[in-house]
């Protein structure tokens, strides 16, 4: 059975740019799927065709158990969508944002008050609800733009980078505020190029280059497709690189002589593909030890998302791509 949004084989092209080559994606119910990959890579433009805003040219969607080519309208009236910038009118009030989304969507007067006054209330904005949006700070205008989003309590959300140009304490309130819907039972499609975000925040991770999804899978699985864990060593004295190098090649992941191994002379330092956590790490501090390695540095460091784009990609999620979404704004 589908998930709360599924699309197949989404295609869209502006002139001779294919911004989307056949994009397939499921999210079941109450679930987070990050939509991950650089600017360019597609992931607008799939959230833009999901939300009505775009006409794929082939494909087909279902969100919220409705085709969005067969009915666009009750699509949008069971959605929310926040995009990279805050959609809300600066000459108004923070309350009276919120307050005109809710008329707009034909709440009763008294009804789109109180659901203003709760929206305020639950992004942290009621101490500023009656100053004019322009003197907010841009945190605050993504919060508000947030609440907007949700004042008909959609059961499915699209956020396209909705944390972009915020510092970090204003970046995790937005987390948080993120995961408490999701946890009221809201299905989130959420699209970033944060590695931390989608590692922090997805259930379920689709990798996006170039109009295509490339991979799927939760953080962990795709982790795993790097090669697991690597071991690094600075080593003290220059001299005991090649030694250590040797004592830490026969701890490699495909075994001794495989070239598994890499040395940077210049830093000291050894790095190993590795599978065995903790303990591995405590025997191998052990035999440095023991072979009178002085070291200035050690750990087991896991492989990062930006780590599994750049071996899916041969690029890092942050490189500039072909800019096909350019065409579609």
């Amino acid at each position: 059975m589908p998930g709360a949004i599924h699309a197949e084989g989404l295609v869209k092209t502006f002139g001779d740019v294919k911004a989307l080559d056949g994009v397939d994606l499921d999210v079941p119910e109450g679930t987070v799927l990050g939509l991950l990959g650089p600017n360019g890579a597609g992931k607008t433009t799939t959230v833009r065709c999901l939300t009505t805003l775009l006409r794929p040219d082939s494909g087909r969607a279902v969100v919220a158990g409705i085709d969005v080519l067969k009915h666009p309208d009750a699509v949008r009236r069971s959605i929310g969508l926040s995009g990279q910038f805050a959609a809300v009118d600066e000459y108004l009030t923070g309350r009276e944002n919120l307050q005109m989304v809710g008329q707009l969507y034909q709440m009763k007067a008294k009804t789109a008050r109180a659901r203003a006054d709760e929206l305020l209330e639950q992004f942290h904005l009621a101490d500023a609800a009656d100053r004019t949006a322009k003197t907010y700070s841009g945190g605050m205008r993504r919060r508000l733009d947030l609440a907007a989003a949700l004042v008909v309590s959609p059961p499915v959300m699209f956020m396209d980078e909705p944390t972009t140009g915020l510092d970090p304490r204003n970046r995790q309130q937005l987390w948080d505020v993120i995961k408490n819907l999701v946890s009221g039972g809201t299905t989130l499609l959420l699209t970033t190029q944060y590695l931390e975000e989608a590692d922090h925040l997805a259930h379920d991770i689709a990798v996006v280059d170039q109009g295509r999804v490339i991979a799927r899978g939760t953080s962990d699985q795709l982790k795993a497709r790097t090669g697991g864990e690597r071991v690094e060593v600075v080593v003290h004295e220059r001299e005991r690189i090649r030694t250590a190098a040797a004592l830490l090649d026969k701890y490699s992941l495909r075994g001794p002589g495989q070239g598994d191994t890499s040395v940077e002379e210049h830093m000291r330092k050894i790095t190993t593909p590795v599978t065995g956590g903790a303990k591995l790490l405590a025997e191998i501090i052990r035999e440095l030890d023991t072979d009178g390695i002085e070291i200035d540095d050690i750990g087991l460091r896991r492989p990062t998302l930006d780590d599994v784009f750049l071996s899916l990609t041969g690029h890092a999620a942050e490189s500039a791509q072909p800019a096909a979404e350019e065409a579609a704004k």
